[in-house]
């Protein structure tokens, strides 16, 4: 097994399910996409090799970070990030993790309506191009992208990220199976950006995230590994 592989085999602190399956909008095949967080051992870091920031595999759709870039990452308001930390599937997390997890409110402030808006604003231009190209958009991709509009909205209003769709499962679902027209998606959209600037205003969210918070909590974790390592 090669030696990236071995950090997130022996030094995962967090592991979930991510994709169709977090987000409650999973059919007959669908993947099954893991994510997670590993803490390399703070001893690598002395040598003129850094570890790496992040893990493919071992196992096919799986996919890790390293504790200090996917705190860079959530800091920033990373969509894929932040929606990591408040996956509804958890399927490990060690005394690391679990800190972690309960820091997952320090991450989030109002940044989320830049990166989640620009994000999609890039794939929705994407879809346009599918349209001109092909004459419809993919409808995996449409329903994802009015998922993470109603999110971003939702986070604005609430302050809590919620991963799960629920009850729009099924709506979402014939947006997938390209039952609504392309230009009710496009309406949709265009509400969903509304009410999201809307929410900003009225947001519970602080301007930015406890940064002084989730340093100190790295650099408590880094220490620790450094006295196990002797």
């Amino acid at each position: 097994m090669h030696s990236a592989e071995l950090l997130v085999r022996d030094h995962t602190v967090y592991a979930c399910v991510m994709g169709s399956r977090a987000f409650g909008l999973a059919t007959e095949g669908s993947d099954t996409d893991r994510r997670g967080v590993f803490l390399a051992p703070t001893p690598l870091f002395w040598r003129f090799d850094k570890p790496p920031t992040h893990v493919e595999g071992p196992a096919e759709e799986q996919f890790s970070w390293e504790l200090e870039r996917f705190c860079e990452l959530a800091l920033r308001a990373n969509p894929n990030i932040l929606e990591c930390l408040h996956s509804p599937f958890v399927e490990y997390a060690d005394d690391t993790g679990r800190e972690l997890l309960a820091l997952r409110g320090a991450f989030l402030s109002r940044r989320v309506h830049g990166t989640f808006t620009r994000y999609a604003y890039g794939q929705r231009r994407k879809l346009e191009a599918d349209v001109r190209v092909h004459g419809a958009p993919r409808w995996k991709h449409a329903m994802h992208l009015l998922r993470l509009l109603a999110s971003a909205r939702d986070v604005l209003r609430t302050g809590v990220l919620t991963v799960d769709v629920g009850e729009h499962r099924e709506p979402l679902l014939a947006v997938k199976r390209g039952e609504v027209p392309w230009s009710e998606v496009e309406a949709r959209m265009a509400r969903l950006e509304q009410e999201a600037a809307e929410a900003l205003h009225r947001t519970p969210l602080p301007a930015q995230p406890d940064r002084r918070r989730i340093e100190d909590f790295l650099v408590r974790v880094r220490r620790a590994s450094a006295l196990r390592a002797g």
